[in-house]
């Protein structure tokens, strides 16, 4: 096992929040040390590790403890307990151009951002032509940076950001800065500290970002580790999270339309319609009959619906399975009729078989409902809503909601 870059211990940050600014002076001067602010965990007793040349995603809402982390890597906070251990020169790409002096110079702020960093002149001296060219801002770099636009201020940082050989790379949304061209530049920096196997933590709202260039990824949610493993899985569960507080945020502010739509698919069957029939059970089995704990894209997936029939004398029942996300985006609904197929339908127990051979919906949460139906496929002898849930394992092979069969060919080979 390789040499860890990064350890983190069981680190909890916390603050103080007050209700007031004037709570804080009254905490300090209060002798019988009266207690008036409340204890917020940016951080709580989170771990990890990251070996050197991992590349590491990590993911989270707003207010998750992510910049925490980060700030605490980098030095800027000290926790309130456990123990970060960084083996590495780091370069930190969070607030670019934090500590330039806006009355120096381009130059001078390369300087001065060397010596900050520990750098000797000499040294800087050694890179400030790769820094000037990767900046290309000109001559503007012997202007006081009070005086560049947005574009060229970001542009310097950047290139001064990244000019320090580093060990351990830490990128927060920060890659896709300037015009097009140095963006361009930016990402083959990216890729050539990727390649050198220099360690990167990458934090970014951009999932398929994540999935892109991470091996790892790390899920942290108010403040505690959620999960830690395989970029494609930890990022698709991370996504059915965010799903799931749209649903119930939707619901909280009344807007009812998707609740809607899933309202459609809840048709409950009656009292006196249970004692037709009634489905026992839907199971998802491999080709060997296997039951699947959790689906591989594009394997076949035989979804076994069993039933049991009381009255036999229904004519042409039709058996519908229908497919949702978890956010209860409709995806897919077949059944018997649409088909073509005949019901097996005889007193007691029954099943039948939906084949998918070749199952192509992206990574994630999803589920079933199932239903009998009456041979219009109108009436509802037995509907059971959100009946059996799955989840999707896919490498980051395309993105959206399927796959669709496809290949690439010229255009002058084209069929």
């Amino acid at each position: 096992m390789s040499e860890n870059s990064i350890e983190i211990k069981n680190i909890t940050k916390i603050y103080k929040m007050y209700d007031k600014p004037s709570d804080r002076v009254k905490e300090a001067l209060n002798l019988t040390r009266k207690k008036l602010h409340k204890d917020f965990y940016a951080l709580d007793d989170v771990s990890f590790s990251i070996q050197k040349g991992e590349s590491i995603g990590i993911v989270g809402k707003n207010g998750s403890g992510k910049s925490t982390v980060l700030k605490i890597l980098t030095g800027v906070l000290t926790p309130n307990s456990g123990e970060c251990i960084v083996n590495g020169r780091i370069a930190a790409l969070l607030e670019l151009g934090a500590g330039f002096n806006n009355e120096y110079t381009g130059i001078e702020n390369i300087y001065l951002n060397g010596t900050i960093n520990g750098f000797t002149k000499e040294q800087m001296d050694a890179k400030l032509d790769d820094i000037i060219k990767f900046a290309d801002i000109g001559e503007h770099i012997y202007q006081p940076v009070k005086t560049y636009s947005s574009g060229m201020f970001v542009r310097l940082a950047f290139a001064v950001a990244v000019s320090v050989d580093p060990e351990i790379l830490i990128v927060d949304e920060a890659l896709a800065v300037g015009d097009v061209r140095f963006q361009l530049k930016c990402m083959d920096k990216f890729m050539e500290f990727k390649n050198k196997g220099v360690t990167i933590i990458f934090v970014s709202h951009d999932t398929n970002m994540i999935k892109r260039f991470c091996d790892r990824c790390i899920w942290l949610n108010e403040g505690k580790l959620v999960d830690d493993g395989d970029t494609d899985i930890i990022t698709d569960r991370y996504l059915d999270f965010l799903k799931l507080l749209d649903v119930d945020q939707n619901v909280l502010n009344g807007d009812d339309e998707q609740a809607g739509e899933k309202a459609d698919t809840e048709i409950k069957s009656t009292d006196e319609d249970i004692d037709i029939a009634e489905i026992k059970s839907v199971e998802l089995l491999d080709r060997k009959g296997k039951i699947l704990e959790n689906i591989k894209h594009g394997e076949t997936v035989n979804a076994k619906i069993t039933y049991y029939v009381n009255d036999t004398e229904i004519k042409n029942p039709v058996i519908g399975l229908s497919i949702l996300r978890i956010d209860n985006l409709y995806i897919c609904g077949v059944n018997t009729l649409l088909d073509k197929v005949k019901v097996p339908w005889k007193k007691g127990l029954n099943s039948i078989v939906l084949q998918y051979k070749s199952f192509n919906l992206v990574g994630g949460s999803y589920y079933m409902d199932a239903a009998i139906f009456d041979q219009t496929a109108t009436a509802p002898i037995d509907y059971r809503t959100r009946y059996k849930e799955f989840f999707v394992e896919m490498d980051y092979i395309a993105e959206g909601i399927t796959v669709l069969s496809h290949e690439w060919v010229s255009g002058e080979n084209r069929r």
